[in-house]
């Protein structure tokens, strides 16, 4: 094997390993340029191994990865197939957020299994206005008899549950949120916030944008990881709810951007 080989396979070992690393870091770790290390990832980005976010590279662990080799009858992501991963700790999470809730608010509720159980627990008593953009918070909050809802509507995309469209977003453009429950699949503290697919990124950054308090609801496995779509900066949240299982590191980072952190 030549020492290019070497090198192109150390570098997705680290990044498999660290979520990420930058074009510097990666050239003083195997003693060459950056424009040798730029080459390497190059390849490797034509290759589709790994994404190139904004001066980093990232491995890419979606099912087109070359080295993701799977069993043919092995089933893709569904969003039931997801709520049972770290279910107990996303309904903690949940339950916690619903504290947040007060009458007459205008809740924004983004797709996701772990606002799913912000849903899910919402009192029958409580009375607001809530825009969601899923099935499966459609399904929990129709139970409920003082939430008005509001549904933009659109395509249907089965794997996150979400409906979109172009005439969706023009309604989420005019509404006004007090509060927006966030999800993401990925939080790293360079790379900011990210989801599995870009079609998700337009209505979630324009909530952002209409929203007096974001809140992330994120289980702790989430944190150090990249998903292919930006959402925005971690800056952007006022509020993170996890669970106890996150990382003193995550905690110091937290708190040092001076992000309030519930733990539950």
């Amino acid at each position: 094997m030549s020492k290019k080989e070497d090198r192109i396979n150390g570098l997705v070992t680290i990044l498999k390993e660290s979520n990420g690393a930058s074009v510097k870091e990666l050239a003083a770790e195997f003693g060459v340029s950056e424009m040798t290390i730029r080459r390497d990832l190059k390849e490797l980005e034509e290759r589709n191994i790994i994404d190139n976010f904004y001066g980093a590279a990232v491995f890419n662990p979606r099912e087109d990865n070359p080295l993701n080799l799977k069993d043919e009858n092995e089933m893709n992501y569904t969003i039931s197939e997801n709520s049972h991963l770290m279910e107990f700790e996303k309904n903690k999470i949940g339950k916690k957020a619903v504290e947040f809730i007060e009458n007459d608010d205008v809740v924004a509720i983004d797709v996701g299994t772990t606002t799913e159980k912000l849903a899910q627990n919402i009192d029958d008593d409580l009375s607001f206005t809530a825009l969601i953009f899923s099935a499966n918070n459609l399904i929990h909050l129709l139970g409920k008899p003082n939430v008005e809802i509001v549904l933009p509507g659109g395509s249907f995309h089965r794997d996150t549950g979400m409906f979109e469209s172009l005439e969706g977003l023009s309604i989420v453009d005019n509404t006004r949120a007090t509060k927006l429950f966030l999800s993401a699949a990925g939080i790293h503290d360079r790379l900011g916030l990210t989801c599995a697919y870009p079609y998700e990124v337009a209505a979630k950054k324009r909530v952002i944008k209409n929203s007096l308090e974001v809140i992330l609801l994120a289980d702790s496995t989430k944190f150090g990881n990249v998903s292919p779509a930006f959402i925005c900066d971690i800056d952007c949240v006022d509020k993170i709810i996890t669970d106890s299982g996150i990382s003193e590191k995550w905690i110091k980072i937290i708190r040092e951007k001076g992000i309030e952190l519930i733990i539950v």
